[in-house]
Formats: C-alpha cells, structure tokens, sequence
C-alpha cells in the first residue's frame, strides 16, 4: 500500500506532523518495504489554501491512504472523494504510525470480508 504520511522531519523516526496543509515534509511510503521517499511541502508557507492544495497534490499521487495529526474538513473532503483512507489525529514516530495503521486497516479488513 502506498502511503503518505504527513511528517516533520525527513525520516521514518521524525514525528507525524500535526497540520496536515503546513508541515514541512511528506514521506511517500511503501507499507509493505518500509521504502520511501521524501517530498518538500511547497505549500508549507502559504497564508491559505495549504491544505487544498496539499490535498489536491497528494490525489495526483495515486496514493492508498494518508496518515496524518490534523486535517481540515475541506483537504479531508477531497481526499475522501479521490478513495483515500484518511487516518488522523495520529501521533508519535512515523514508523510506529504506519505498523498501528496497518494493524487497524488488516483487523477492518478481516472484518469486512468475513470469516472464511
């Protein structure tokens, strides 16, 4: 699955940022490799509309599902409307988001698809 996490820092071990339009970072993961890339938020210092704009840039990435602290409701309507999943209010390292996130998306799944 491919993931983006709203970041701080530039690696698996900073901090899920907690705004979703004025973090610094994107980290562009692969849930499976943990292999990623680091994108730099353009919109970071914009006065408004970041989280329109990072919401619509992030559509254009083709990506599964993002990991964020905060969101507001116009960057989450968008990315609902592309099939996104949106997990917010997520806190703590990066990488122990995307295994708790895992967990939680593998446990929904089971659970929709019902006992075999």
């Amino acid at each position: 699955m491919k993931i983006i996490v709203i970041s701080e820092g530039e690696s698996l071990d900073s901090y899920v940022a907690e705004d979703f339009g004025h973090a610094p970072f994107f980290l562009l993961v692969d849930s499976d490799t943990k292999d990623y890339h680091v994108i730099v938020n353009e919109y970071a210092d914009s006065m408004q509309g970041a989280g329109i704009a990072v919401a619509n840039a992030i559509v254009s990435l083709g990506v599964d599902a993002v990991i964020t602290g905060g969101i507001g409701s116009h960057g989450y309507q968008i990315l609902e409307k592309a099939g996104i999943m949106v997990a917010m209010d997520e806190e703590g390292i990066i990488e122990d988001c995307i295994d708790d996130f895992m967990r939680r998306y593998q446990r929904r799944m089971q659970f929709e698809n019902g006992p075999r």
